[in-house]
């Protein structure tokens, strides 16, 4: 029986994506929490995932041994923090929400990762036959 690794790692690899966009927008947050006016935005990690497939144009092999492609990087949803307490010049970034975001994230990052690697290793296993 053949095994689809498109499918076997689509999650992980929707996961992985999201996880990424996210860090690099908590991580602009943080370097801008001094600048005026500035708006601290996010993404929502659970709707973005449920919306990965939908948000890709779908990709085509052109001949019939190419591998099938898959949906490599997204753009989930930016959307703006709306602030606890927004600072006297308008900047709304929250320095403890922001390294608290980045913790949860880079959390979810290396579970993905163990996740991934754990799935892989069971391949090789059932491939080769032994560790």
């Amino acid at each position: 029986m053949a095994i689809n690794l498109d499918n076997e790692f689509a999650l992980h690899s929707r996961a992985l994506n999201v996880a990424t966009q996210r860090l690099g927008l908590l991580a602009n947050n943080l370097a801008n929490a001094d600048t005026p006016e500035f708006k601290a935005q996010d993404i929502d990690f659970k709707t973005a995932m449920k919306s990965a497939d939908s948000n890709q144009p779908a990709m085509q092999a052109t001949h019939a041994q190419h591998i099938s492609p898959g949906r490599g990087g997204m753009n989930a949803e930016v959307m703006y923090r709306v602030p606890d307490q927004p600072s006297m010049d308008g900047n709304t970034v929250d320095a403890q929400k922001e390294t608290t975001a980045i913790s949860e994230t880079a959390v979810r990052y290396e579970a993905t990762l163990t996740f991934l690697n754990s799935k892989i290793r069971g391949l090789r296993l059932a491939i080769t036959g032994s560790r």
